[in-house]
Parts: C-alpha cells; structure tokens; sequence
C-alpha cells in the first residue's frame, strides 16, 4: 500500500502504537465537537483496524498521520467512498488531527497530498468534503485546498440525530487537469 509523504508528514498504515493517541483524540470532546459525541477506546480500536483493513484491501482510505521529524502520531486524513444514504455520491477526503496538532498547517498539508493522489493515482475527477455547517476550522481546510461549495448542496446528514450538528456542507474540489 502506497505511503504518502509531504515536507513535515508520513501518511502511512496503523500501527499497534497509534491506538492509544487514536483513542485519546476520540475521547476528546473538542476534537469530537463537530461530531455526536466522543467514542470509546474500544470504537476507536475497531475504526483504526477498519481503516488498515481498507487500506489493505484498495490500497487507499485513511491514514495514520504522524510528524517525520519525530515520528510522532498526530490523527488521520484520506479518502473514503461517501457513505450510503447521503444524497450525493463519490469519494470523500477527511481528517482529524489531536488538538496539540491544530494551527501548524497539518491538515492542509495532508490533505493536499491525498487529493493529490487521488487525482494523480486514482484517476478522479472530483474529490468531496463534507461537515457539519458550524465547523468553520474544517471549512477553512476545504477554501485552503481550493474546494468550493454551492449553498445549494447543503443537506442534513441522516446519519446525525435531530439538532444542531445535522445540517452539512458539501464542499467540492474538481481535477484541475493533466
């Protein structure tokens, strides 16, 4: 399975060691604001052994993010099919980061290397970003990377409960070409 590199980042498989960091970053509820709660260690150790099992298995989905200079886990970002029952379909690129990673530019920096492979490797022509309205940190990312967003594709996502995490943006990011 391909493992992506940036200047600072190693976009890579999961490891045994990220479990831990993995299930901290989960059970934070500012990092999971944006979210309908924080998970469990065990919900985090069953998504990381999905993602490796994804990645695996396509050879794309969500990699760990660790720092090279140190080595250091610091979340995940990749690309996932947008799940069934959304009204829109295609591929999806995401990330988290634990907090003491926020503000260093990691987000954008991941997030472009896999848009980047999922033009140049896997051939898209688009690539989605969708979360909750509120979460202006995560939209940021999407304007950094070029992506746009029609209002009109706003939706409420019917996998969120009733309230005021469920209504969505769509934000899009075309191939720009080669």
């Amino acid at each position: 399975m391909p493992e992506l590199r940036t200047d600072r980042l190693v976009l890579r498989e999961w490891r045994g060691s990220d479990l831990a960091p993995w299930a901290a970053m989960n059970a934070d509820p500012v990092v999971r604001a944006y979210f309908p709660g924080v998970l469990t260690r065990e919900e985090s150790e069953a998504s990381a052994a999905g993602f490796q099992s994804d990645l695996e298995r396509r050879g794309w989905g969500w990699w760990a993010v660790e720092v090279a200079a140190t080595g250091e886990f610091i979340g995940f970002t990749g690309l996932d099919p947008v799940e069934d029952g959304m009204p829109f379909t295609g591929i999806e690129a995401g990330w988290r980061l634990a907090r003491p990673a926020w503000g260093h530019g990691y987000a954008t920096e991941a997030a472009r290397a896999v848009t980047a492979f999922a033009f140049e490797e896997l051939g898209l022509t688009e690539v989605l970003a969708i979360t909750a309205a509120a979460n202006h940190r995560s939209r940021a990312v999407m304007r950094r990377l070029g992506m746009t967003r029609d209002p009109a594709d706003d939706f409420d996502d019917p996998g969120v409960p009733e309230g005021p995490l469920r209504r969505s943006v769509l934000y899009r990011l075309p191939c720009s070409g080669g």
